[in-house]
């Protein structure tokens, strides 16, 4: 370590440990008690909860695209990245994993019922698979912790969409009951729309009596993009060099998924199973970012890189909300709708939104056809990254810029672009192997919450992703988002001081000035073991 580096490092600590001026002079923050999630009667409340997704936790699913997306090719799989191999046991251990909700004092739970494990092969039904969630449904219940289930959370059925054969068109593959070929399929994908309706209706007749909270959809455009634009998820379609030809039909197809699975949760779920009044409430969640223009890897006040910026803003953030609640379609992305879905229109109770990161997006570079753009994301630079405005915000094992703070500006923005809609904060973290980091990361998430609040959004809960440690998708075991570590070995959970601190504030309903003096405002994050990123550089993923 250099002696410039050394001095560095112990000025961190010594910030980190005191905290900025404004979180030392800073007040109690308080929220309000759990109530509906929509309607005019929740518009005071607040909900403390954690999330999940089954895929990233569930074991014992073979059935699971991801299985066979990550399994070694010497096991029949495709050896895409790291092996999932039975996550962290979150199945087997589910009892146990719920109790750490209740030990939390969380009002809620974010966590998804896994597609492939109810209907393994197309138009059979698993009854053990239905039972095992009933019975974590309802023990849910008896603690007092209200379910919010998502339908589809990255994660399909085998026969949905094949990753052995990831473009049926170009392998002239007919869809039929093992590989329905995908969403925007010219045939497979009305199939598609049909098959995740029908899981929808299903699993509203089968546990409406117990889930008032739905999630159709979770993060469409990053999984999408992920998906089918540059394949590196399952089913591993690359379509991003022909945007409008053959991605576009891949979002409209999915933009009709999620409409058909609010109106199929609408009709079959008729039970009020909390008392409040609403028998369901369904929404879906997005991915944000806090998109800054940038040029050379510097901050930017150049007119194209502010453009840029804004229709970045536009289609990661904008486009699939303005779909469902109009009822229109802007298939070439230019901001203007052109297209006319009646039967769209509508169909949101709710809207999640799921901050982690501030990053940079320049118009010097296209990479990005039709919005000519390059993002600062995964292997994308050309000039669009930007240093973290400080060093210690850098989160290394994901190559990006934590920065709580900019989910009240996206948070206001949301509010006024749909005034009425009830807004969640339904996922935030930080992946981190300090634990002063991730109380840290939920204390300034819930100042930056607290002002939006102030300043007029209805904001009305946050879940920290995640309850414990997980396969994060691409990235594999190593980022560490848990309230719970989990050893690799045993499968023990240990709590970390995220979950203490989540804890007491979820208790007392209170972010006290002692806690915000400690962990909050705007200063130095507690930094990672290791080397720490220097003034200047670059945020990269160093796992």
């Amino acid at each position: 370590m250099t002696t410039q580096r050394w001095w560095w490092v112990v000025t961190l600590n010594l910030v980190a440990a005191c905290g900025d001026n404004a979180a030392t002079t800073a007040t109690d923050l308080n929220f309000g008690t759990l109530g509906p999630l929509i309607g005019a009667a929740g518009k005071t409340s607040f909900r403390f909860g954690a999330a999940s997704a089954a895929t990233q936790i569930e074991d014992q699913n073979r059935n699971v695209d991801w299985f066979t997306w990550t399994q070694p090719v010497a096991d029949g799989g495709l050896g895409k990245g790291e092996f999932i191999r039975d996550a962290v046991r979150g199945y087997t251990q589910a009892t146990a994993d719920t109790q750490l909700v209740k030990d939390m004092n969380l009002d809620s739970y974010r966590f998804s019922i896994e597609w492939a494990r109810i209907e393994p092969t197309r138009g059979h039904i698993d009854e053990a698979a239905i039972a095992h969630y009933r019975a974590q449904l309802q023990q849910l219940h008896t603690l007092g912790i209200r379910p919010m289930v998502t339908l589809h959370h990255f994660s399909n059925p085998v026969w949905v969409a094949d990753p052995h054969v990831p473009d049926c068109v170009a392998a002239a593959v007919t869809p039929s009951d093992t590989n329905l070929c995908g969403l925007g399929h010219p045939t497979g994908g009305a199939m598609v729309i049909d098959a995740m309706a029908g899981h929808a209706k299903l699993m509203a007749e089968r546990f409406g009596d117990l889930v008032d909270e739905w999630g159709t959809l979770n993060e469409p455009v990053n999984y999408l993009l992920a998906a089918y634009g540059v394949g590196s998820f399952p089913p591993g379609r690359i379509t991003i060099s022909q945007l409008q030809a053959k991605f576009i039909p891949v979002v409209r197809d999915y933009i009709a998924a999620h409409a058909r699975m609010y109106q199929a949760v609408k009709a079959a779920d008729t039970v009020d199973a909390d008392g409040d009044g609403i028998a369901a409430a369904v929404g879906f969640t997005l991915s944000v970012a806090d998109w800054q223009p940038s040029r050379d890897n510097a901050l930017s006040k150049n007119p194209d890189d502010i453009a840029a910026r804004d229709r970045l803003i536009y289609v990661f953030h904008y486009l699939f909300a303005d779909a469902v609640r109009t009822g229109t379609f802007d298939q070439n992305l230019d901001g203007t709708p052109d297209e006319q879905h009646p039967e769209w229109a509508g169909t949101v109770d709710w809207l999640g939104l799921q901050y982690y990161f501030r990053a940079g997006v320049t118009g010097k570079s296209q990479l990005v056809p039709l919005v000519d753009l390059t993002p600062c994301f995964g292997n994308f630079d050309f000039g669009a990254c930007l240093p973290p405005a400080d060093p210690t915000y850098c989160v290394p094992s994901m190559g990006y810029e934590a920065w709580a703070d900019g989910i009240s500006d996206i948070l206001l923005a949301f509010s006024a672009r749909y005034p009425g809609l009830p807004l969640l904060v339904s996922e935030g973290g930080i992946a981190a192997k300090n634990g002063a980091r991730r109380a840290a990361n939920i204390v300034r998430t819930l100042e930056a919450i607290a002002r939006a609040q102030q300043a007029g959004a209805d904001v009305r809960g946050y879940y920290y992703w995640s309850l414990t440690d997980n396969f994060e998708w691409a990235e594999g075991f190593a980022p560490k988002f848990g309230l719970y570590a989990v050893d690799a070995t045993t499968f023990a959970r240990t709590p970390t001081e995220g979950a203490t601190v989540l804890r007491d504030i979820a208790a007392s309903r209170t972010v006290s000035s002692a806690q915000r003096a400690s962990y909050g405002g705007t200063g130095p994050l507690p930094p990672e073991p290791g080397p720490v990123l220097q003034p200047g550089e670059i945020c990269t993923n160093d796992e």
